[in-house]
């Protein structure tokens, strides 16, 4: 009898986590309209990453991981009550393919809110195409899938989620918001001091791909047109870590920031060694007014970690 009813509390066990795992209808809509499956993540947020492992991108020797600094990611939100969803997004592009897809983009009415740099001197050079559109889930979701057919963005495997994240945070590409990350098995133990980055950050950060992603949400919730724009939607400050051996890990990401904290932000990377690499908006009408800035350093994980602890304390985040 005893083991009959264990296993009655498994199969029900079971069954509660699968009911609780399934998707809304305009979540599967999404991915049937993208061929691509998502991650539903906080704030109602429906996030789809897009990983350029198709691209062999390399930085002051080191080759870029695609979750590192490669990772397009597209992430959708019910808006209104209604039928209709809103999409952010972040497309990891090399220059021929810009125009080619920014092309069907327009034609279908999603909007272009960016292009530009994350990284200097990469070979090859990837820009960053930042969209926002809304509409019917699986109609947005095909347009977004034919724009990028454009592109040699690879569609096949399953892999949900971001980055990639600021952030990336990904989200991250180059951090722009926050990553499902995968628990961190033996066989993704890196060799960086992960405790000392947790420590210097005050954020307990997550392995993702073979690149330790931290995130760091700003104090206040951003708006763009009028609408909250949560973590996942690459709200928040995404900081990226890739090994590179001997405790040395290379950084990449990006800072959320007001106009106020942009050049004390500057000044503190750049007195730990850490390279600004661009500066720029992701949204048209946000609120309050946000510029990202990215960064780039290669040297010892630990180190680098306490100049960005350094740079953090410049900024209004939320308490951890």
């Amino acid at each position: 009898m005893r083991r009959v009813f264990v296993s009655l509390a498994v199969l029900g066990s079971v069954a509660l986590a699968s009911a609780a795992s399934a998707a809304e209808p305009w979540q599967d809509a999404i991915a049937t309209g993208l061929g691509r499956p998502g991650t539903a993540m906080a704030g109602g947020v429906y996030r789809v990453g897009l990983p350029r492992t198709d691209l062999k991108v390399t930085l002051d020797g080191v080759q870029l991981k695609p979750s590192f600094a490669l990772g397009s990611w597209l992430a959708f939100v019910r808006h209104g009550g209604g039928d209709e969803v809103m999409v952010m997004g972040d497309l990891v592009l090399t220059e021929d393919e810009v125009n080619p897809v920014m092309k069907r983009l327009v034609e279908n009415g999603v909007e272009i809110t960016a292009i530009h740099n994350h990284l200097l001197r990469a070979s090859p050079s990837t820009l960053y195409m930042h969209v926002s559109g809304h509409g019917e889930p699986g109609k947005l979701a095909e347009t977004l899938r034919q724009a990028l057919g454009a592109s040699r963005t690879p569609f096949g495997g399953a892999t949900a989620g971001g980055n990639p994240p600021s952030g990336s945070p990904g989200p991250a590409s180059a951090g722009e918001g926050p990553v499902p990350a995968k628990a961190t098995a033996p066989d993704q133990a890196l060799d960086i001091d992960t405790a000392a980055i947790d420590q210097a950050l005050g954020r307990k950060g997550k392995v993702n791909g073979g690149v330790y992603a931290v995130s760091v949400p700003r104090a206040e919730t951003p708006k763009d047109h009028g609408m909250t724009v949560p973590e996942a939607m690459g709200s928040s400050i995404a900081i990226n870590f890739q090994p590179t051996g001997g405790g040395k890990a290379a950084i990449t990401g990006d800072f959320v920031l007001t106009a106020d904290e942009v050049n004390p932000v500057i000044r503190a990377l750049r007195s730990n060694g850490i390279e600004v690499t661009a500066v720029h908006n992701h949204m048209l009408d946000d609120e309050p007014r946000l510029f990202f800035m990215h960064f780039w350093a290669n040297d010892d994980a630990a180190t680098l970690a306490k100049g960005l602890a350094d740079a953090l304390q410049h900024v209004r985040v939320a308490r951890s």
